[in-house]
């Protein structure tokens, strides 16, 4: 009979080795499955390199990509190591980008020394505002947070798409549902030619880094993810603990989209953030809830997404083809953890005479 049994005394280098070889592999079977789709890999493989790396253009489109992703992906990090699912990185996301714009069109001739802190401030209110409803839900009503947070990404994306063709739609935009552009002292500054925003997740992932392994609220999210029984018996306020937390980790996610309305779109609109918030689940998963593994993961996402959209350009490929790498990465990378925790054992079945 075949059955799983927990591994143990596994080196980190013997880790490491594991999930180098689940990524090759992983390269290995995307070649022969966009071979058998009549593509060649090699071609495929050099196009995504090429259409991520090739330029300048593209390496910034790439970077620009990578900003938001790696930022959700760290406020993500933080609910998760609390056990808490958010899966509402999207709503989490719009709001932010929604509160920095009532601070751009409300002070559109402040200082942008002035105006730039205070879109960061209304980021960081809305996005842990909309995280911290379900957060309370889950307190008091033992609520699902996953079922909560995903569906209250509907309601923001919704609310964006009302003021779009609604109230703040803009009357120069010749009848096109579109909000109007921020005033230039709402956008980001450019440093070697990419916005600023590269330089504040570094700083963000810093800093979330020493709050996790350094700080007492840092190990208190780390017991509640454990046991939030040991948490209480251990005298800590697990509903302070757990405000703060999902409250930073909402903020995170609002940083992100206040980062990509003022920088990248100079603008809001229903179509801000592409899908990023899912993604970034999956990429907060690969670096194993590690905010300094974060960065480099979203990185290596945001090639596989620019690679893809240069495939349909110059191949006439679809971009989805790096959907289906980036699930055969996830498939066999994950599968690579389970065989880190667990092994296989054969044993037999005596049958009593």
């Amino acid at each position: 009979m075949l059955r799983i049994a927990a591994r143990t005394g596994v080196s980190v280098l013997r880790e490491n080795l594991l999930r180098v070889t689940a990524a090759f592999a992983a390269l290995v079977a995307s070649g022969f499955i966009m071979s058998l789709m009549g593509y060649n890999p090699l071609e495929i493989f050099g196009r995504i390199i090429s259409g991520s790396l090739g330029s300048a253009y593209r390496f910034r489109e790439t970077v620009n990509k990578a900003i938001p992703l790696g930022v959700l992906s760290l406020g993500t990090a933080i609910a998760f190591r609390m056990k808490f699912w958010n899966i509402g990185q999207e709503g989490q996301f719009y709001l932010g980008a929604y509160g920095a714009s009532l601070a751009a069109f409300a002070f559109p001739n402040l200082p942008s020394s002035l105006l730039l802190p205070l879109m960061f401030l209304a980021g960081i209110v809305f996005g842990g505002f909309w995280a911290l409803i379900p957060a309370l839900l889950k307190i008091r009503f033992s609520t699902s947070e996953t079922l909560v947070t995903l569906m209250l990404n509907y309601i923001a994306l919704k609310w964006i798409s009302f003021l779009q063709y609604t109230m703040w739609k803009d009357p120069q935009a010749l009848g096109f549902p579109k909000i109007a552009s921020f005033s230039p002292n709402a956008v980001l500054p450019s440093l070697f030619g990419i916005h600023i925003g590269w330089i504040i997740a570094l700083v963000l992932a810093a800093a979330l880094y020493a709050l996790l392994k350094r700080t007492k609220l840092g190990y208190e999210i780390d017991v509640i993810g454990e046991s939030e029984a040991t948490a209480r018996y251990a005298g800590m306020g697990v509903f302070r603990i757990t405000v703060i937390a999902i409250v930073l980790s909402g903020g995170l996610c609002g940083i992100a989209g206040m980062m990509q309305a003022s920088a990248v779109e100079r603008s809001l609109s229903d179509q801000l953030s592409g899908g990023l918030g899912f993604t970034s689940v999956i990429v907060t998963w690969l670096a194993r809830l590690e905010p300094h593994v974060i960065l480099i993961i979203a990185f290596l996402f945001s090639l596989l997404i620019q690679g893809g959209n240069f495939l349909q350009s110059s191949l006439q490929i679809p971009a989805s083809i790096s959907l289906v790498l980036q699930g055969i990465i996830i498939f066999f990378v994950l599968g690579s953890e389970f065989f880190i925790r667990y092994r296989l054992v054969w044993s037999r079945i005596r049958e009593e005479e």
